[in-house]
């Protein structure tokens, strides 16, 4: 088969050369381009996730195409909540409810069942929750058998949707959360019993500290903004992670 390719490669060549000096190729580098695109989608035999025009599967692992897709979701409600349906995700959609001009709730969600339990009520967008649920699967669990060798139990959240500005300020900009598009991720639960803490645990150089920066790099290539404790050191105690307009990763 290897013969076959490099004498259909060769034929490929002449013809390519031909059509050069007779003059009729006319738009070769168009021709070169496609020519290449095809030969690398064959090379590579591509899965869904890596290719950018196939819909995004939630239970499909992360691909070099997921954290686009995820993030097209934001401004495409039919899409994105067409897209958790298709999941093993359990949710009520939250009826869209103006509370303010910088505040709303809308294609938002009350998560009912993800692949991780969280503490507290969950009221997050339709591009959050997705992103969430393909976060805990095939990042968090991996990272914690990985570094801690247990499952995680439970995700230890401290704030979901939340009508203000950034860091409570009564001037500014307002957040993320004011559109329930953030969650703040405290700590997680593990199956055995351990509580890993952000707050206690991230400046440490063990296997927790090790796991939190996993899931913070991981959440990177998910979520559009994640922020941890070395952002700032209003974020000591907790993750960021938001499907905001910026991209951010620290």
């Amino acid at each position: 088969m290897e013969n076959l390719d490099e004498v259909n490669n060769e034929l490929a060549s002449a013809t390519v050369s031909t059509q050069l000096r007779s003059g009729t190729m006319t738009s070769f580098p168009r021709c070169a381009a496609l020519a290449l695109s095809l030969s690398l989608l064959a090379a590579c035999a591509l899965e869904p996730q890596d290719i950018p025009w196939e819909p995004l599967s939630l239970e499909a692992p992360i691909g070099m195409t997921t954290g686009s897709k995820l993030a097209s979701l934001r401004t495409d409600p039919t899409l994105c909540f067409a897209t958790l349906d298709q999941s093993r995700i359990e949710y009520a959609r939250i009826e869209d409810e103006p509370v303010a001009p910088e505040c709303s709730l809308e294609s938002a969600i009350a998560l009912e069942r993800s692949q991780i339990p969280y503490s507290g009520a969950v009221r997050v967008s339709c591009a959050l929750a997705a992103a969430l649920y393909v976060w805990e699967r095939e990042i968090v669990q991996p990272a914690a058998e990985q570094h801690l060798g247990a499952q995680v139990s439970r995700i230890d959240q401290i704030g979901t949707y939340a009508c203000r500005r950034i860091y409570g300020r009564e001037t500014g900009r307002y957040s993320e959360h004011a559109m329930a598009n953030a969650i703040d991720v405290a700590g997680f639960r593990l199956a055995d019993g351990r509580r890993v803490s952000v707050l206690e645990d991230w400046t440490e150089g063990s296997a927790e500290a090790r796991f939190l920066r996993a899931v913070r790099e991981g959440g990177c290539d998910l979520f559009r903004g994640v922020l941890s404790p070395d952002y700032n050191a209003a974020h000591a105690d907790h993750l960021h992670l938001d499907m905001g307009p910026y991209d951010i990763c620290s």
